[in-house]
């Protein structure tokens, strides 16, 4: 495993910055929250994400009124008529669309299912299943890839707590679509689903990873692995560090992208490999959740450091020039999530160094036996 950055005490002082009366503003100019873009379910439910992550270390009345404003927020944003989420709102609470995309609608079907999974307070968990089952219907005819990874993930989630043929049904209909889109493309030298490379790649196998092992699919988790494989490989430098793609992409056969750097690889690597260590116990993916951490505080391409721990924030990327210096909630939410999960990696570690070896029982003669 290569050498490991600090981690940091949890702070959450910009994510209170950048919370409004509704929930976490999307947008800042550098640390200043920027209410001219108002609010969205993506990260409303990535914030809900972190709140339950920060329960576990902080204590769940640290966190409780902030992840109850989260579920209020996906509860106001769900439309019954069309069994769909709106994504983007308006500071005064307006909606701004009336059917939001498949990507912000998995989003919080999979923040619902963490906030099940994590089982931090009864009501909450009751409120978030029961918004899971109304929203997950939809679901099923998602067509864009990165929802379909979301709804697994979140259907997964679901069902390590509590067994559901409706949701197990949805799991393995969109976990099948998903594999299949995988072995159609995919080939050996761009063992990928697209024609190119775009943006959270890693949460692609990660879904085929967990999937395949809810469904004791075999092909699949191995499918799974073989792309993320090929992720890490691709983006990680000739010395040892993470070097994302860049948010104009990478076409096949075509120019690779450098800049921008966005966060949200480095955090969907993170949580990609951790599911890939535990299918697979291999240390190789442990090592790649701390390359991908790392990146967050200096091992990158330009050396310098993209969050900043002692607030709790995050700059939105890398760019040829140096750091984008506004701190918004994706970029911010992804650091906090990325900490969490390193946390939570590095404890397990050390438990599993700590325990003692296995005995074997030795018999004992008893006179008289």
């Amino acid at each position: 495993m290569p050498d490991v950055e600090a981690l940091h005490p949890i702070n959450r002082s910009h994510l209170a910055r950048m919370t409004g009366r509704l929930g976490i503003m999307q947008h800042a100019r550098g640390s200043i929250p920027d209410p001219a873009h108002g609010y969205c379910v993506d990260d409303v439910a990535r914030a809900l994400q972190v709140d339950v992550l920060h329960g576990r270390t902080l204590g769940w009345p640290a966190v409780a009124a902030s992840a109850w404003r989260g579920l209020r927020f996906l509860e106001d944003a769900f439309d019954p008529a069309r069994g769909r989420f709106r994504n983007f709102r308006a500071m005064d609470g307006s909606w701004l669309d009336a059917v939001g995309s498949e990507d912000s609608h998995g989003r919080a079907l999979l923040a619902l299912g963490d906030t099940v999974a994590g089982q931090p307070d009864p009501l909450l968990v009751d409120a978030a299943a029961s918004l899971f089952d109304r929203a997950v219907p939809e679901a099923r005819g998602f067509t864009f890839a990165r929802a379909q990874a979301s709804v697994i993930l979140g259907c997964d989630a679901i069902l390590a707590i509590r067994p559901d043929g409706a949701t197990s049904d949805v799991l393995e209909e969109l976990a099948s679509r998903l594999s299949g889109r995988f072995l159609d493309h995919a080939t050996a030298t761009w063992p990928w689903l697209e024609d190119t490379l775009t943006y959270e790649n890693a949460l692609l196998p990660r879904a085929l990873i967990v999937a395949g092992r809810r469904l004791g699919s075999d092909a699949m988790t191995a499918a799974g692995l073989t792309a993320l494989d090929w992720l890490v490989e691709i983006q990680t430098s000739s010395d040892g560090h993470l070097t994302p793609i860049g948010n104009q992409w990478w076409p096949q056969g075509g120019e690779r992208s450098t800049f921008d750097q966005q966060p949200i690889e480095a955090t969907a690597l993170v949580l990609a490999a951790e599911s890939a260590f535990m299918a697979t116990g291999d240390p190789r993916h442990r090592a790649a959740m701390e390359r991908s951490y790392a990146w967050f505080l200096g091992a990158n391409d330009l050396g310098v450091v993209v969050a900043v721990p002692e607030r709790g924030a995050c700059r939105d990327g890398l760019t040829p020039l140096g750091v984008n210096l506004n701190e918004g909630a994706e970029s911010t939410l992804m650091w906090l999530t990325a900490a969490e999960h390193i946390r939570a990696a590095r404890a397990a570690d050390s438990r599993a160094v700590e325990a003692p070896a296995a005995v074997e029982p030795t018999l004992v003669a008893v006179a008289g036996a």
